[in-house]
């Protein structure tokens, strides 16, 4: 018997193992979902979760209520049971952001690698990542082009921190523009060593205060207050760049902070004076670099450039499917 996949609009479902791997949509009953981190986007009302402990801790923030957990420890092989069948999982750390988890899934002698969202290159905010060898890979490939390859992290924080420092110079106020999880703690940790005035939106805060409680330390900054801002560097969540720019801070001087940075029209499109491309994704080399180690049999792209990149593998003699919604495969 091969385990079967099912790539529907609701997660990505292994029936056999009673297994939902970051389901959008809430699941109830007897299946478990494993949750890979806690952006919007990769988590829902379940009844049971599987998750890291740093993801429970952000998750119960961002989605109160009540729901059986187990706890999965990086490295740590746990065994599972659905109705008749037993298999193990190891969550790894996948390098996206703090608690970032990949599923290593053993089942009856086949393998099975979930990236999630994941990121090789080093974070000042996550863990390092750890990759497995797999007979199937099913990877995230939202940067799926080769003209996604980004600039070595240090390199980008120092043009970050250079940005600030010339707008505080010219008595404008700096505004960054990140994910208040994950994103900005990389930010602020990045503008460590230039000892700069700091500010944060509350949603950072909150999500900063979460990373203070996991053991991660930062620089010192100050809640984000209208009244003292000017002068002091901003950082705020994308969505709230309207709000900001209501409010009276003087002359500023804004900034996206994200991977489509790469693309010469993202600060059009982000409504911001700058971009700089740091990403807490894998960049394509970084997507190239997770096969190589992996060395899969099978690989299903999901997410991103899923059909570009999985003609990309192909070409290289991987075999390689971008699959499309309520589509049903098997690991062979």
């Amino acid at each position: 018997m091969s385990l079967e996949i099912h790539f529907t609009r609701a997660g990505i479902h292994l029936p056999q193992l009673g297994l939902w791997l970051d389901a959008r949509k809430r699941q109830r009953g007897s299946e478990r979902v494993f949750v890979s981190h806690a952006h919007a986007d990769h988590i829902a009302a379940h009844d049971e979760v599987m998750l890291t402990g740093a993801t429970s801790l952000f998750m119960r923030t961002r989605l109160p209520g009540k729901r059986r957990e187990h706890i999965l420890n990086f490295g740590e092989r746990m065994e599972f049971q659905f109705e008749h069948e037993s298999f193990h999982l190891t969550a790894l750390p996948a390098g996206h952001i703090l608690g970032s988890a990949m599923a290593f899934i053993e089942w009856r002698g086949e393998t099975l690698l979930y990236t999630g969202d994941f990121k090789l290159r080093p974070s000042l905010a996550a863990e390092p990542p750890e990759t497995r060898r797999a007979d199937t890979l099913i990877m995230e490939t939202t940067f799926g082009l080769p003209r996604y390859q980004f600039p070595p992290g240090q390199t980008v924080r120092g043009d970050i921190a250079k940005f600030c420092r010339d707008a505080l110079a010219d008595g404008e106020t700096p505004v960054l523009y990140a994910y208040s999880l994950g994103k900005s703690q990389e930010i602020l940790r990045g503008l460590a060593e230039d000892g700069l005035p700091i500010q944060l939106h509350r949603h950072v805060r909150k999500m900063t205060k979460l990373y203070e409680k996991l053991g991660m330390n930062f620089p010192a900054h100050d809640a984000f207050d209208a009244e003292t801002a000017r002068g002091k560097i901003i950082i705020a969540p994308p969505n709230s760049l309207k709000t900001m720019q209501k409010v009276s801070l003087g002359k500023i001087r804004t900034a996206a902070i994200t991977g489509w940075a790469m693309d010469s029209s993202c600060r059009y499109r982000s409504g911001t004076m700058e971009a700089f491309p740091l990403s807490d994704h894998a960049d394509y080399d970084g997507l190239q670099e997770l096969v190589k180690q992996v060395q899969p049999k099978k690989v299903f792209t999901v997410h991103g450039f899923t059909r570009e990149f999985a003609q990309t593998l192909r070409a290289q003699g991987v075999d390689a499917v971008a699959p499309g919604w309520h589509e049903q495969m098997a690991l062979l």
